[in-house]
């Protein structure tokens, strides 16, 4: 094997485990911050996946670009979204990312964050960076109506809905169908949330 490659995948391997000193050790033996796997992972965005802090802290310090996709269309940043880690969202906002990339179904991170009901996120994510509140994904929803149409109602998904109605979200904004958040908390009996978006102002 070629010793570059080895080094390489040195990286990526430290950067999957959260081993900062690996991670530190093969970029000083000349790994590329930048190296993929067969995935096309870079090691931020493997770090990202575990959310292990510390390695993608020296991985941003190294220039490593929370933008670059792998074959899923996933990027560091994305992850985030999904993960719901304030603590990796914040570490990689030094690195310049693309707060409008896309994922694989069109969305930005807030969306599926908003769906899983990370509350920390949606508001470390709304307050710190200018996320566009309204974005509209290829099915045609946007974070409020993810929250909506595939959280379960509870607390959790009340406090996102607050969140991103105090950040300006329209709910007004229906899916593809013309069904607005409103209407799809009515029948899903979320009387909480129904409740939230008749007083919205």
């Amino acid at each position: 094997m070629n010793p570059g490659n080895t080094v390489h995948h040195q990286l990526l391997a430290a950067a999957e485990r959260g081993d900062d000193a690996g991670v530190r050790a093969a970029l000083a033996a000349g790994a590329d911050v930048g190296a993929r796997d067969a995935e096309l992972r870079t090691p931020l965005l493997l770090a990202a996946l575990g959310d292990h802090v510390q390695a993608a802290r020296t991985l941003v310090a190294a220039g490593a670009d929370p933008n670059a996709q792998d074959r899923r269309h996933d990027s560091a940043w994305l992850v985030t979204g999904v993960t719901g880690s304030v603590a990796m969202m914040r570490v990689l906002l030094p690195g310049g990312p693309d707060v409008r990339l896309r994922n694989r179904f069109g969305g930005v991170s807030v969306i599926p964050a908003s769906e899983r009901g990370h509350v920390a996120y949606v508001r470390a994510v709304l307050a710190e960076t200018d996320i566009e509140v309204d974005h509209v994904n290829d099915l045609g929803w946007t974070a409020l109506l993810e929250a909506v149409i595939l959280g379960d109602g509870g607390p959790a998904h009340q406090e996102v809905v607050r969140l991103l109605l105090a950040a300006g979200a329209d709910r007004g904004l229906a899916d593809k169908d013309g069904v607005t958040p409103l209407t799809h908390a009515e029948r899903r009996g979320f009387t909480e949330l129904a409740e939230l978006l008749r007083s919205a102002r």
